[in-house]
């Protein structure tokens, strides 16, 4: 078979599925670590000591106003985890952000505690590593019919790497539908197989078990493999017969509902899980398959990770990897939201009928389906109209399915059903009524299903929608991209405010403090209690020192004028690490905007200096024209007897004041010279180990 060649392209940027502050409206929500949620006013010009500073302006409870210099930005953060406009404004100077904090920090105490046990116990598990199945592998995986695109290469190449490897796997590939997440699938199942154990592939629906069945029957077509489903559709007695079968070790790859969780089927030498949609299951199953985890190969596929699972994923208990790129020739999805009315349906039904094509046409009540049925029968008399729901018999259900695939009707009145359900190449159109009814992974779903041409989401009129659903559909309209399915979940995230790492329910402290900053307490909890120490959540997070050379220090109007443009340089420049970081970033700008203003060279060195005294445990510097003061932290790597040698070579020079302050009298008019005077100081500072 004739392999399809596609275009190599571009890396994708990851900075479209990494939002901070790329977004903020004026009036949003923003968290400052220190102070609390206030809401963001734009950036303003303020003088300080006779020179010009940009600072971002923040309004908190009863009009106080706090304003955050622009090199202090990585302690500011969009606060995400409700809608924005129940986000809790505090009180300056009060104590609510800090009890809020304090309990946000014990509850991130025990959620590391908790993940970092799942992980040590998969970690330290020997897992079952698979034998390479060199020359089959590479004859099997021949057998695929497109070309790879790279981000599914990179997949199946991790994934393969997971399961050769002596430790569980548990990978989460995402990936939105059709963009080749089955055949990752399917090599993972042909690695297991051919190692001698048997694969279980789990799925939400009676349907997508079928559909599943199908393809892997096609695919291990030519291989002496036994695959088998279990579903709705087969009878009591032919179940019976599998489970028999799968105890015995007679089958290889078996598929089916959460009917195999069930205590009565024992598999007799699992070694894969794959796990499609695990958002679709309930709590009970999805706390099955956590016990799993500590013992087998997990695959799990989505192509919305719901927000629980991506945060597992960010905080590095999970691996993850994104198939972003849509297959050959794949064109975008076109989305409409409108308003519900007799002749826009018409005219979608009647573009699609006439050029021969076919309708899913979604309504979610059962109850009125048959009423449903025939008004659109009224509307477009021409319409073969057919009906599928989930409280059909099965039988009756798969004969309707067959016949739509096989275009005896050209339009299907249908529950959420088809959600998974079969792909009809010619059903080109989807028209979802009371599309804000559904979730924003629901509707992801819906959208992707068969070939993609042009959806419709129907609403009631706009004062009859929720303001969360508004935000959904809004979402799901902006995201025309094919791939934006994660950049979806992290919209979800925000929308919905985000679930409890563990256990079922939403998080009041997620709440209260903001998913970015509860994510970061996370992070270092996780790292501190691997090093085996206590997590100290109290101290400010990467507050860093402050440093006031008294010189202007910001990116003029006149040189960048878009006031976004700016904020997000600023934040870029605050949260770089290193030096190399931030000489790409001025390249970056000379590039884009030409060559730096002496402002913006300063804000850049300046940003230098603090990462060095970061390093030297340095708290602030204040330096003018005739000298300035270190004051250190109280623990610090400098060594005491070089600020002594210091003193004791030029006592009118440096002298000590208390025992972290450190003074120096040095004439510097000129900007160039404060910068050389504490680049050079700093040099002497450096620990000779280090």
């Amino acid at each position: 078979m004739q392999r399809r060649r596609r275009e190599k392209r571009a890396d994708a940027n990851n900075d479209a599925v990494i939002k901070n502050l790329t977004e903020l409206r004026e009036g949003a929500p923003v968290v400052h670590i220190d102070h609390g949620v206030g809401r963001y006013l734009g950036l303003q010009t303020l003088e300080i000591d006779n020179q010009a500073a940009e600072f971002l302006t923040m309004e908190y409870a009863e009009g106080a106003k706090l304003y955050v210099p622009v090199a202090s930005l990585h302690l500011i953060a969009r606060y995400t985890g409700s809608d924005d406009a129940l986000a809790p404004l505090h009180r300056l100077g009060s104590e609510t952000w800090q009890k809020a904090k304090r309990k946000a920090a014990e509850q991130v105490r025990d959620v590391a505690a908790e993940l970092l046990d799942i992980y040590a116990r998969r970690a330290a598990r020997e897992g079952y590593a698979f034998a390479d199945p060199k020359a089959d592998y590479a004859t099997f995986s021949a057998g695929f019919a497109f070309e790879e695109t790279p981000d599914q290469q990179t997949t199946i190449e991790a994934v393969r790497a997971d399961m050769l490897a002596p430790k569980p796997m548990d990978r989460l590939v995402c990936g939105d539908v059709g963009f080749g997440k089955t055949e990752v699938a399917m090599r993972a199942a042909f690695i297991a197989v051919h190692g001698g154990k048997q694969v279980a592939i789990l799925v939400p629906t009676t349907l997508l078990a079928q559909q599943h069945y199908n393809s892997f029957r096609d695919r291990f077509a030519d291989w002496p493999v036994t695959v088998e489903v279990m579903s709705r559709f087969k009878s009591a007695k032919e179940v019976n017969a599998a489970i028999a079968d799968l105890a015995e070790g007679k089958i290889d790859i078996v598929i089916g509902t959460h009917k195999l969780l069930s205590d009565d089927v024992k598999i007799k030498n699992l070694g894969l899980v794959i796990i499609d949609e695990e958002h679709r299951f309930g709590v009970r199953q999805k706390e099955q398959l956590k016990a799993l985890r500590s013992e087998v190969d997990i695959l799990t596929l989505t192509a919305t990770p719901i927000p629980r699972t991506l945060n597992m994923a960010v905080s590095g208990m999970r691996d993850l990897s994104i198939i972003a790129t849509p297959p050959a020739r794949r064109l975008s999805v076109r989305t409409f939201v409108m308003e519900q009315n007799k002749s826009t349906v018409k005219e979608a039904l009647l573009r699609e009928l006439l050029r021969g094509g076919q309708v899913y046409y979604l309504h979610n009540d059962v109850k009125t389906i048959e009423k449903c049925a025939a008004d659109l029968a009224e509307l477009v008399p021409e319409a073969r109209i057919a009906i599928g729901h989930g409280q059909m018999r099965e039988r009756e259900l798969e004969q309707v399915m067959s016949d739509f695939y096989h275009k005896r009707f050209n339009v299907l009145i249908a529950s959420t059903i088809i959600e998974t359900g079969i792909d009809v190449p010619s059903a080109n159109t989807i028209i979802i009524e009371r599309a804000d009814k559904f979730g924003l992974a629901q509707l992801h779903q819906l959208r992707g299903r068969s070939p993609p041409s042009v959806r419709y989401l129907l609403t009631p009129p706009r004062q009859q929608i929720t303001s969360d659903a508004e935000k959904r559909l809004e979402a799901i309209a902006n995201t025309q991209d094919l791939g934006a399915g994660f950049v979806l979940a992290t919209n979800d995230l925000e929308i919905r405010g985000a679930g409890e790492l563990l256990g079922d329910g939403q998080s009041g402290q997620i709440q209260a403090v903001g998913f970015t900053l509860y994510m970061e307490m996370l992070e270092r909890a996780v790292k501190a209690i691997r090093k085996g120490e206590q997590p100290n959540l109290d101290q400010p997070l990467g507050g860093g020192p402050e440093i006031n050379l008294r010189l202007p220090a910001l990116i003029p109007e006149d040189y960048l004028p878009d006031v976004h443009a700016r904020l997000i340089l600023y934040k870029r420049i605050a949260s770089a690490t290193d030096e190399e970081g931030l000489k790409d970033l001025q390249v970056e700008m000379i590039d884009r905007f030409g060559l730096l203003p002496e402002p913006t060279k300063n804000l850049v060195r300046l940003t230098l200096l603090k990462l060095q005294a970061e390093q030297l445990g340095i708290k602030k510097v204040d330096a003018g024209p005739q000298g300035g003061r270190i004051e250190f932290e109280a623990q610090t790597p400098v060594d005491p007897l070089v600020l002594i040698k210091l003193i004791q070579g030029q006592p009118n020079r440096y002298k000590f004041e208390g025992a972290t302050l450190f003074k120096f009298m040095v004439p510097m008019e000129r900007a160039e010279e404060r910068f050389n005077t504490l680049e050079a100081l700093f040099e002497r500072l450096i620990p000779k180990s280090a």
